[in-house]
């Protein structure tokens, strides 16, 4: 199947409009984790991988400002080709600029799963070696409770697992899998 953009694309386009190397590492996260969700789910690993990969295009772009954030995506993104889905989960990830509210399993999939990917590396860096393979399920769920660790990490997003049919347990377990899978791209 075919999204109006390759894998190889969407790599250059993450780099010609992002400089930040921790916030590539992001997407490529979020990437891993989509695709993993993607198969836990009997979806389209390329489409949701994609998805996760492109969904902050533009954040350098509006200096992080969430009433624009993901507008600029939805330009360089209709102006590519790119599926009219996967413009909208990476326009519904961030429901503040759109005024609209996530209804569909993709769009509650990139909104949880990039979330988390942000809980994730901040476990990752207090363990002693700083190793996501370190890390265990359990810390995740440990360090989800703790509103003061991680504090930017919106938990009640990261909790939008269950519109997947997910409890935060399954959930975490995927999405750290995905990641450690892609450790050494992530520097962790």
């Amino acid at each position: 199947m075919t999204y109006g953009i390759t894998r190889n694309e969407a790599l250059t386009l993450l780099h010609q409009n992002i400089q930040n190397p921790n916030l590539i590492k992001h997407c490529l996260a979020s990437e891993a984790v989509m695709k993993a969700l993607a198969e836990k789910l009997g979806e389209d690993r390329e489409k949701w991988g994609l998805t996760g990969l492109l969904h902050d295009l533009d954040v350098e772009l509006v200096n992080a400002d969430l009433d624009v954030h993901t507008l600029e995506t939805e330009k360089i993104l209709r102006e590519k080709g790119v599926d009219e889905e996967i413009i909208r989960a990476i326009k519904l990830h961030n429901e503040k600029a759109h005024g609209q509210k996530r209804s569909e399993r993709f769009h509650h999939a990139l909104a949880a799963g990039e979330t988390i990917t942000g809980l994730i590396i901040a476990t990752t860096l207090v363990y002693p070696d700083k190793k996501i393979k370190s890390v265990k399920p359990k810390s995740i769920l440990k360090r989800m409770k703790e509103k003061s660790f991680a504090a930017g990490v919106d938990r009640e997003i990261v909790m939008e697992c269950e519109k997947l049919g997910m409890d935060i347990t399954e959930f975490s377990t995927i999405c750290l899998g995905a990641m450690q899978d892609i450790a050494d791209d992530l520097g962790l």
